[in-house]
């Protein structure tokens, strides 16, 4: 398997602009969690199956896929089913990133997942790379984005791992406040680092 870089940071930090700069720029392969999330529930998968099969058809859209909204509502406050559902998608989804990642044909591989440290899926990485923002960017960005008030935002930020945490397994930090915007010579510095690894790792 290729040598992987994990690619994680809170709610408006700037990940997808970071994953993309490593692959428009040197043409790094991506796994992106929250895309293998919805390909493991697509028509005709195991997975929407199974939720079929526990909450009925009526969890469906009109043309077979799935109603995302009404099992967003379904879960939402059944703290019991949020939990069948996250033992379900899981496994499905950590077994469907690690094939990717087998398909690799960069130097290496960006496994992009917002929530790399709340699911503990660091082992799946060789270095982990934190998008770093401070709050108040987070919760500005965030509102500006989604057009959400600050409340919301703020339960979001609560739900999620802290910065503290996140800092905690970084190998590697890139700083994406509203002041420091060059991105592109961070990342620049960091994927001749990681080519160098990757090599190493033959």
């Amino acid at each position: 398997m290729a040598f992987v870089v994990g690619l994680t940071g809170g709610i408006a930090s700037g990940k997808t602009t970071v994953a993309n700069l490593f692959h428009h720029h040197f043409s790094i392969d991506m796994v992106d969690a929250d895309v293998v999330a919805r390909q493991v529930v697509e028509p005709d998968t195991p997975g929407l199956a199974a939720i079929v099969d526990h909450f009925g058809a009526e969890i469906l859209l009109p043309d077979g896929r799935l109603n995302r909204a009404r099992l967003r509502e379904r879960i939402f406050s059944h703290p019991a089913e949020k939990q069948w559902l996250n033992q379900l998608l899981h496994p499905l989804i950590r077994q469907k990133m690690i094939d990717d990642l087998r398909c690799v044909q960069s130097a290496y591989a960006l496994l992009v997942v917002p929530l790399l440290v709340e699911n503990q899926l660091q082992s799946l990485c060789d270095r982990v790379l934190v998008v770093d923002v401070d709050e108040q960017t987070q919760i500005e960005r965030t509102m500006r984005r989604d057009g959400v008030e600050e409340t919301q935002v703020k339960a979001i930020l609560q739900s999620q791992a802290s910065r503290r945490e996140r800092l905690a397994i970084a190998n590697d930090v890139i700083k994406n406040n509203a002041t420091d915007q060059d991105l592109l010579l961070q990342v620049t510095n960091l994927h001749q680092k990681y080519l160098a690894m990757s090599q190493q790792n033959r």
